[in-house]
């Protein structure tokens, strides 16, 4: 489930709390924010592969990790850094890799 964090309509703690419970803990998850403003959970690339086009990206979270999910999403503190992590590095990050721990 895509957020434009362009558009503050679309760009809620709600939909980062929906964004994380769509998740799957079973395999690695990265979070990615294009120069756009689109951030999604990406599944296919991870770590520093096929990073052309990209604003910045969170660190991977390794599968089983519980960084996502719907146990991840009911956590308030996680879900309210990652949406800070995105408030505060879109649209003008200070690294184009941000580690949330």
């Amino acid at each position: 489930m895509p957020i434009n964090l362009s558009d503050p309509a679309s760009f809620t703690l709600d939909a980062v709390r929906q964004m994380i419970a769509s998740g799957d803990d079973k395999v690695h998850n990265q979070l990615r924010v294009t120069k756009d403003g689109t951030a999604w959970l990406s599944t296919d690339a991870v770590g520093g592969v096929s990073v052309e086009g990209l604003l910045f990206r969170l660190e991977t979270w390794s599968a089983g990790s519980g960084c996502v999910g719907p146990v991840a999403a009911s956590d308030g503190v996680w879900v309210m850094q990652i949406y800070n992590a995105l408030k505060d590095n879109w649209a003008d990050p200070r690294l184009d890799y941000i580690d949330v721990y």
